[in-house]
């Protein structure tokens, strides 16, 4: 696929961005991102066929693996990161791959995404098995090394699904479930970081929230079985005590304390 045919490498719909003021700068931003949603919300059958998908194989203790390079690595990782502590759950759950490794969290790694064989090889290491699933994140959908991962992933029986913002990638070819957000030319003419970005970020929350409810992780619209990692986290959970059981609020508290977990104090207070 040559740049050229790209949506997301085609010219701004703005020009002459250096003459605008700080205002223009902002609202023309401004509305590129409102176009972001209706392009997500118009894949939502995909990213419910996905998320059907995941979740049986989630339930026999199969994984899911966000591979990406770049900005669409690093919100994989990003995402993965965060579900620990917002839903309890382990930490090899969800895991996010970059290329280039933690290095590439915060510096461009020259190269990394362009060798067609190491996504595979850096899945290898957390010996992928059949129950597993494979999400591949590509503005582009043709970046190597997120295609080359989820091939061989298939290949070996995994599921595979992947996020791209161009339609008809070899990316998408290479999945079960491709979900294409089509968001149009970047504000700042290929700078994906930006709306493509912020598709990636909405699916990733989508899939993820999603598979942590169906998956008992959250009771009512509270994550009851969060981790309490800090003082900010400890009071949320109290209130949430304090609100089911009608206690105190010293009285919540100390029994959050006690058990470690708003879900255990719920459940042996019924």
């Amino acid at each position: 696929m040559e740049a050229k045919d790209k949506i997301t490498e085609q010219s701004s719909r703005f020009d002459h961005l250096e003459r605008m003021s700080v205002g223009e700068l902002l609202r023309h931003i401004n509305e590129e991102d409102a176009l972001v949603a209706e392009a997500v919300r118009k894949v939502i059958p995909e990213i419910q066929a996905f998320v059907e998908a995941v979740e049986p194989r989630m339930r026999q203790g199969g994984r899911l693996f966000y591979v990406g390079a770049g900005t669409s690595g690093r919100l994989g990782v990003l995402d993965a990161s965060e579900l620990p502590p917002t839903f309890g759950v382990s930490a090899d759950m969800v895991i996010g791959i970059i290329a280039g490794g933690d290095k590439a969290l915060r510096h461009a790694v020259e190269k990394a995404e362009d060798f067609l064989e190491r996504g595979w090889q850096d899945l290898e290491k957390f010996s992928p098995a059949a129950q597993d699933t494979v999400l591949g994140i590509a503005a582009s959908g043709t970046t190597p090394y997120v295609v080359g991962a989820v091939g061989e992933a298939r290949k070996h029986g995994l599921l595979t699904g992947c996020i791209t913002s161009n339609p008809h990638t070899p990316l998408a070819a290479a999945v079960e479930h491709p979900i294409e957000t089509i968001v149009g030319p970047e504000f700042v003419t290929g700078s994906s970081r930006m709306k493509s970005g912020t598709a990636q970020k909405l699916v990733l929350n989508m899939i993820s929230t999603s598979l942590m409810i169906r998956l008992g992780r959250v009771e009512g619209n509270r994550m009851v079985k969060m981790q309490l990692t800090n003082a900010k986290l400890i009071d949320r959970g109290t209130r949430m005590i304090q609100e089911s059981l009608g206690l105190s609020y010293d009285e919540a508290q100390k029994r959050l304390l006690e058990t470690g977990s708003v879900d255990k104090v719920l459940k042996t207070s019924k």
